[in-house]
């Protein structure tokens, strides 16, 4: 899976676009050097709204360039700095190393805000699939440690419940481009013999937080005919009762990271739509 889901050449996926990347060595958890990709449009000048994304792929596979596509749209569309990091995959490297590689990236985005050309007051978290829930991590963090200030998290079809119990994630079971057996590994690969336990932290897997209360403005979108679903709907719910702002979408009929294997379709072009409004709105002066 790890070979067949690495991302093409950047060269191939940037060819024709005004998107240009540079890769920097920041200091990851625990003092680890880790690689992240800076995202901008040279045409754009002055400082812009930022974007911390981290990449899909189950927490086990994937690499930071692995279904930007839409990345690299929000760069080139709304001039936004994407930051994108090489997190370190499970189960060689299990929580809390992914999530805070990411925090890590996070931080010094905030940092080098000045340098890189990025506004601190208009920061964004973002991820598909995994790097959905890592993103909805990095806002608890943020928050629970006086991090960085985030006007948004966008969390597109969102991994966020280690404990499996919910009737969608019963319902996709040997079927789908991620069912159950997949998220049962990825799980397990992250957090190991604690998965489903009580010792899993709410970083690690957001739908246990039990305090929504402070988090910046959501955006969950999540496909009907899969196994994230219900999950995706009841940290909406959540987020709704702790007085947080949050748009859902569930899509009719649409499959796990439907508008990443199926762009051309009429339901990925809606999601991409109103996926960019949102951001256009939460971003505007």
């Amino acid at each position: 899976m790890r070979r067949s889901y690495a991302s093409p050449p950047l060269e191939e996926s940037l060819a024709g676009r005004s998107v240009v990347s540079e890769d920097v060595t920041v200091e990851g958890h625990g003092g680890t050097p880790i690689t992240v990709s800076v995202l901008r449009d040279p045409r754009r000048s002055g400082p812009r709204p930022g974007v911390l994304y981290a990449h899909s792929g189950g927490m086990v596979f994937g690499d930071r360039f692995s279904g930007l596509d839409m990345v690299f749209d929000w760069v080139e569309r709304l001039g936004l700095v994407v930051v994108t990091p090489e997190y370190r995959l499970a189960p060689e490297h299990p929580d809390p190393v992914p999530r805070e590689d990411c925090y890590a990236a996070l931080v010094w985005m905030a940092q080098q805000a000045e340098q890189l050309g990025v506004r601190p007051d208009r920061l964004v978290v973002g991820g598909a699939s995994a790097g959905g829930g890592l993103a909805a991590g990095l806002a608890l963090a943020a928050r629970d440690r006086g991090g960085p200030a985030l006007v948004g998290q966008l969390l597109d079809c969102p991994m966020l419940d280690d404990r499996g119990l919910t009737p969608s994630t019963r319902a996709f079971d040997g079927v789908g481009v991620w069912d159950r057996t997949s998220n049962e590994t990825g799980w397990r690969a992250l957090l190991g013999d604690a998965v489903g336990g009580p010792d899993v932290p709410p970083l690690a897997a957001p739908a246990r937080a039990s305090d929504l209360r402070g988090l910046p403005p959501a955006f969950l979108s999540v496909g009907e005919a899969e196994i994230f679903r219900d999950e995706a709907v009841a940290y909406a719910s959540g987020l709704w009762a702790a007085g947080v702002d949050a748009e859902l979408h569930v899509w009719p009929g649409g499959f796990h990271a439907f508008d990443i294997f199926a762009p051309h379709t009429a339901l990925a072009r809606s999601l991409v739509a109103v996926r960019t409004a949102w951001l256009e709105r939460l971003l505007e002066d």
